[in-house]
């Protein structure tokens, strides 16, 4: 009988501390290698608490801009500092203003030129009339997307600020050090005293993703204009001209669309991003050889050398300007990323655009009442 009782104890114990895994299931991961000792129950809280510390750390990155798995092409919106949203809201009005005074100004001077030029001077005006449609959307994009608490918001803010690790990790919420880490409030923590009139916190993330795609919209009409107004100002036949602004508009149009799908993608795998990008250089080094030296010959054989010297400047100043877009589509493989890709993206696209299109509209206007000028001083001397 003796015997009887110290066998079914054995066999209670044993069935207490061994147990690992449950019925049918194999310690496929060596998890009772490393936690010898561990009852079943003991193994399910063990699994509970990581699977709830897993879960806090993933909400925590995403709320430092790691983008979600659930979502492979996911809009994430990154936490803007006031001095970073006012910069980008400054650059952004800027471009505005001077693709709209562009707009005016050449519109304005379109009777001054002869009859010959005025497509060109036409096309100059529409490029900067169409980016400064883009820009209000772009600049309204960028404004719906954050939004400046009020006073009663940032008090109701320091009020109401429990995090949600109080109800899911006690442990968390009651070791003073890793709730300064994490920034975990409990009730003792709360602040209860209203905010100081005329203190404004950051701007907050609406909801309202911005959206930067209007710039590919934007240069997919503007860009091959852009080369457009060029050719219709140098000295060539119409045919050939005509079959020039085809074929630098389509090419043009094709770099444009081969490297969208690319700048989409910000952080994680930029694979994409990589591929888009050589694709779209091959366009873009076909126009810029075409602009350089498949049409210097038409260049050359511009009889007046001032015209030629403002055709060629107005060549390079397009090269130039467009050099930059390339290397701006580059800053997020150059380990630039959150919030300081958006503003160095959005900074320099904007310099270039105000060059490409402002600068350049003001040179082929230059170059149209010159030549429009040399005309009118042929006819009164024949």
């Amino acid at each position: 009988m003796m015997k009887l009782l110290i066998l079914g104890l054995i066999g209670s114990t044993a069935a207490q501390t061994v147990i690992h895994n449950g019925p049918g299931e194999k310690d496929t991961d060596g998890y009772g290698m490393r936690n010898k000792g561990e009852t079943h129950a003991e193994k399910q809280v063990h699994l509970s608490d990581h699977e709830i510390a897993s879960h806090e750390r993933f909400e925590e990155r995403l709320a430092h801009g790691y983008p979600s798995p659930y979502e492979k092409d996911n809009v994430h919106m990154y936490s803007m500092r006031n001095f970073q949203f006012q910069l980008v809201y400054d650059v952004l009005s800027f471009s505005l203003a001077c693709m709209m005074s562009t707009t005016v100004f050449l519109f304005l001077r379109l009777p001054s030129v002869t009859e010959r030029y005025k497509s060109a001077l036409i096309i100059s005006g529409l490029v900067t009339f169409i980016a400064a449609y883009h820009y209000i959307r772009i600049f309204n994009s960028w404004v719906d997307a954050y939004s400046y608490p009020s006073q009663e918001e940032m008090t109701k803010f320091l009020e109401k600020r429990p995090l949600y690790s109080l109800t899911h990790s006690p442990r968390i919420a009651t070791h003073a050090p890793e709730r300064e880490r994490y920034g975990i409030y409990g009730p003792d923590d709360k602040i209860h005293h209203h905010v100081e009139a005329g203190v404004i916190g950051p701007p907050t993330i609406t909801g309202t993703p911005f959206n930067d795609a209007y710039r590919y919209m934007d240069w997919l009409l503007t860009v091959p204009l852009l080369l457009m107004e060029i050719v219709l100002v140098m000295n060539l036949p119409k045919e050939e001209s005509n079959s020039k602004c085809w074929t630098l508009g389509i090419g043009s149009a094709l770099m444009i669309v081969s490297g969208y799908q690319g700048e989409l993608v910000v952080q994680g795998d930029l694979s994409v991003r990589w591929h888009h990008w050589a694709l779209s250089m091959c366009f873009f080094l076909w126009v810029v050889y075409t602009l350089l030296i498949g049409l210097s010959s038409a260049t050359n054989s511009e009889p007046d050398p001032v015209v030629k010297g403002l055709i060629q400047n107005v060549q390079l100043v397009t090269v130039i300007s467009w050099c930059t877009y390339p290397i701006v589509y580059l800053f997020p493989m150059m380990h630039i990323g959150g919030a300081d890709a958006v503003i160095g993206i959005q900074i320099g696209y904007c310099a270039s655009d105000i060059i490409s299109k402002c600068g350049v509209g003001l040179m082929i206007y230059q170059i149209t009442i010159t030549k429009s000028n040399n005309e009118r001083s042929a006819k009164l001397l024949g």
